[in-house]
C-alpha cells in the first residue's frame, strides 16, 4: 500500500449506519470489517474509536462521519507510530 496514514472508505449510498463496513489496516494492510452502530449518532455526526486489527493485533484509529444521506464516510490511521 503506497499510503501507510490513512484509508478511505466513501462510498456515499452504499451501505450506512447500522451495517458492517470494510477498512484497511493502517499497519499491515489487511482488509477488516467494523459495524456502524446509528445509536452512537444520537448527538453528533462524527465518532471516533480505536479497533484492533484482527491480523496484527494494532490498534486502528477509525474515524467515522455520518452524511445527510444516511451514507457514512470513514478515515483510518495509526493510533500510534511503531
Amino acid at each position: 500500500m503506497e499510503d501507510d496514514d490513512q484509508f478511505d472508505d466513501e462510498s456515499p449510498g452504499e451501505s450506512g449506519l447500522n451495517d458492517y463496513h470494510p477498512y484497511w489496516c493502517a499497519f499491515c494492510g489487511e482488509e477488516n470489517e467494523v459495524f456502524i452502530d446509528g445509536a452512537a449518532f444520537a448527538h453528533s455526526s462524527t465518532q471516533r474509536f480505536t479497533e484492533d486489527c484482527a491480523v496484527c493485533c494494532r490498534p486502528n484509529l477509525i474515524t467515522v462521519r455520518s452524511e445527510r444521506d444516511g451514507s457514512v464516510s470513514m478515515d483510518v490511521t495509526r493510533e500510534y507510530d511503531a
